[in-house]
């Protein structure tokens, strides 16, 4: 295939983390930006080295040189965004969390698979080297069989206005929290079969802060938490009777550690990326467009729809429900 030609709807700052990728990357051409102001899209064109700049995401899609489209709106956009992408069928890589809820994930996947067509979601860590070194040191039994499970992922960044507006679907959970669940379930190779959770929530009504407690069919307990009000470490731990795991950095792992039940250093490794982490994602997409794919193995379809009723059943627990759902 010849240079994928990445078009973008939506000019933030994961638009232009991922522009800075394709920057440094063979085989990919940060082609297309779009906005809904062209003054906005003219200028990220400007400083991200696109070649075209639109001030709708309609005429984006009609450009037919486009090959791949990035969305980078809010969670409550992503739905309405992917239907208009479809309408001139145009292959997705949609940013985590992936829709609203999971009746927008199964009726988007739907219309997608009901016309060949491929689309994936860019939760980066699914695709990253880091995720196969865990599985693979787990198998390994270095440190015995998995009781306990604990991960976070907070950022102080509740000035943010997009994360405090419900209308957007705001919050901690879709925006970060993803992080640590997504963290829990490639870790476990399972989906729990109970799920607890608690939150402290903004003045807006959105989560601010959420915890959450996974029961997973193996006898194995996850503890999870994210916030927009604090920092963090964002460390997970997977323990076994024989030792554990550490992964510095579960958003984007930069070292991991097996330590023995006395805590003594049984094997450290670090983690090296081609670019920042985010070409994993782009890679996997040119691998499945090229072979004809409809979805990423590195989730696959029903995946990301299990992972939104997971999502679904955490705000239900929390009673977080957004405006336009109601």
């Amino acid at each position: 295939m010849k240079n994928l030609n990445v078009g973008m709807i939506g000019a933030g700052g994961i638009a232009k983390k991922l522009a800075a990728t394709i920057e440094k990357l063979d085989g990919f051409t940060n082609y297309a930006i779009a906005s809904r102001s062209l003054d906005k899209a003219t200028a990220f064109k400007n400083d991200n080295y696109f070649t075209k700049a639109y001030g709708s995401y309609e005429e984006l899609m009609e450009d037919e040189n486009v090959d791949l489209v990035y969305i980078a709106t809010p969670h409550s956009e992503h739905h309405r965004n992917m239907l208009l992408a479809l309408k001139h069928h145009k292959p997705v890589l949609d940013e985590k969390a992936f829709t609203t809820n999971a009746i927008e994930a199964k009726d988007i996947i739907a219309r997608f698979e009901k016309e060949n067509l491929f689309l994936t979601e860019a939760i980066w860590t699914r695709y990253m080297p880091s995720r196969k070194i865990i599985d693979d040191i787990i198998k390994e039994n270095l440190i015995g069989k998995i009781s306990l499970l604990e991960a976070n992922l907070c950022y102080p960044n509740k000035s943010h206005a997009r994360l405090n507006d419900p209308n957007l679907a705001g919050g901690a959970l879709l925006d970060m929290g993803i992080y640590p669940l997504t963290f829990a379930l490639m870790a476990l190779g399972s989906y729990p079969d109970k799920v607890e959770a608690t939150c402290l929530k903004s003045e807006t009504g959105v989560d601010e802060t959420t915890f959450m407690r996974l029961s997973f069919p193996s006898n194995v307990e996850a503890i999870l938490y994210t916030s927009m009000d604090v920092s963090s470490d964002r460390t997970g731990y997977i323990y076994g009777d024989n030792g554990y795991i550490k992964v510095f950095n579960i958003n984007n792992p930069e070292a991991i550690e097996v330590h023995a039940k006395d805590q003594s250093l049984v094997k450290r490794v670090e983690i090296k990326e081609d670019v920042n982490g985010y070409e994993y994602e782009l890679y996997a997409c040119k691998k499945a467009l090229e072979e004809g794919e409809l979805e990423c193995p590195e989730i696959p379809h029903s995946d990301i729809i299990k992972v939104m009723e997971l999502l679904d059943e955490i705000r239900r627990k929390i009673d977080l429900r957004y405006p336009f759902e109601r």
